[in-house]
This record gives C-alpha cells, sequence and structure tokens, in this order.
C-alpha cells in the first residue's frame, strides 16, 4: 500500500492524501487521466509516475519537461522510500511518500483483532452512557 500525500507549499502539513492498494503504477499530472491530478501552471499533464518495483517496493521516474526533485536534485529515476519528499518542478507542489507493507498491514489487522477480542467478552454489549 501506497499514501501519496500532497503538502502545503509553505509548512510541512498535509493539504490532501491519495491511498492505493493494488495498483502497479500511479501516475500524477494535470491530465484528468492521472490518478492524482494537481492544477498547477508548472505540472505536467503527465508529470511523474510512482512505479512498483517489487514486493513493497516503488520507484519514481520523472515523466515531465519541469523535472521532479528530491532534496533541490533534480532525478529521473530513483528507488521511492517511506517518508521520502519529492517535488514537481523545482517550485512546484510537495509530495510526501508514505509505503505500507502488505506484511505490516496484515500483522496491524491480526493485532487490532486480537486487542477487539481482548477487551471485550463475545457475549458482552455495547452500553451509551450520557
Amino acid at each position: 500500500m501506497i499514501t501519496l500525500t500532497l503538502l502545503h507549499p509553505l509548512q510541512s502539513v498535509a493539504v490532501q492524501s491519495w491511498t492505493f492498494n493494488d495498483e502497479p503504477s500511479v501516475k500524477i499530472g494535470r491530465a484528468t487521466n492521472n490518478e492524482v491530478v494537481l492544477y498547477s501552471a508548472v505540472v505536467s499533464r503527465h508529470h511523474v509516475e510512482i512505479r512498483k518495483s517489487g514486493v513493497d517496493q516503488w520507484e519514481v521516474i520523472n515523466l515531465g519537461s519541469n523535472g521532479t526533485y528530491i532534496d533541490g536534485e533534480r532525478v529521473e529515476q530513483t528507488k521511492a522510500l517511506d517518508g521520502m519528499i519529492f517535488r514537481l518542478a523545482k517550485s512546484g507542489p510537495k509530495i510526501l511518500i508514505k509505503i505500507e507493507s502488505d506484511l505490516n498491514q496484515d500483522q496491524s489487522d491480526s493485532a487490532n483483532q486480537q486487542a477487539r477480542s481482548k477487551r471485550q467478552p463475545k457475549s458482552a454489549k455495547d452500553t451509551l452512557i450520557s
């Protein structure tokens, strides 16, 4: 699972997020046929692709004429890392990448289910307290 979060241009706070579970790639750009559509003059119609490259592994591929930047350096293709922030064009939108492994998700779901079953016996009923 990969989550892409658009960050505020001046502060590192989330503006909008998109989560993708089974997609082999996620395209970002101005065109409406992208999975993530960003309306900005510096963003190309098809600007960047985040492509699955293995189990829980992704790569960032620049498609745009204004470039894709990580830590101020222009990249054409690079491995996507959990917590990485990339920028579309030198002064364009910033996007945070969060990668959650399928194994971690399964373990988390299992742990949450176990915690729920331990907290409340099967015969218990929800009670509203006002």
